[in-house]
């Protein structure tokens, strides 16, 4: 599934490829975007490195089209800590996909080549988030889910997306 999504992604014809990967919680994001950014020698940014806290979806949203594709850096959330970490600088020669929950916003989608959603219904994708990160999930899957769907809302992601996954066969 990644080389043909990196074919597509290269058809477009940009020197430097820009990548979105959306989808809510549990899709299938992650699993996806560690064989395309290997298909495509691109550089990876998780949304969850970059989330300010379980409050924090519409600042990684924000970070996409205002520090990580124009700017080339990102700043890492220290989960521990509750604090910012250290900054993060992209090597802007290299394609990039940025993936996460908020990734593939109006505005952002204006910067980049490619946008991806990974559609899946709620209960499964809560399913798999929680058999994935349990405990340290499961205080918190509500707060995250109302902001997902507040995202959705607004800027209908998969409307902007070039290609709509079927999660149940995102491998």
């Amino acid at each position: 599934m990644a080389s043909s999504i990196a074919e597509s992604v290269r058809a477009r014809g940009d020197d430097r490829p820009i990548v979105l990967l959306d989808g809510g919680s549990g899709a299938g994001k992650s699993t996806l975007a560690t064989p395309l950014a290997a298909a495509l020698g691109a550089e990876l940014v998780r949304l969850d490195d970059v989330y300010p806290g379980w409050d924090g979806l519409e600042a990684g949203s924000e970070a996409v089209h205002t520090e990580i594709i124009p700017l080339s850096r990102w700043h890492r959330w220290d989960w521990n800590g509750s604090a910012p970490a250290e900054r993060h600088h992209i090597d802007d020669t290299r394609p990039l996909i940025v993936e996460g929950c908020g990734a593939l916003s109006r505005a952002a989608r204006r910067l980049a080549t490619f946008g991806i959603w990974i559609d899946l219904d709620p209960d499964e994708r809560r399913r798999r988030a929680i058999a994935r990160d349990g405990d340290t999930y499961e205080p918190h899957w509500e707060r995250w889910a109302e902001q997902e769907r507040a995202f959705f809302l607004r800027e209908h992601p998969d409307r902007l997306a070039d290609l709509v996954l079927d999660g149940h066969r995102v491998p």
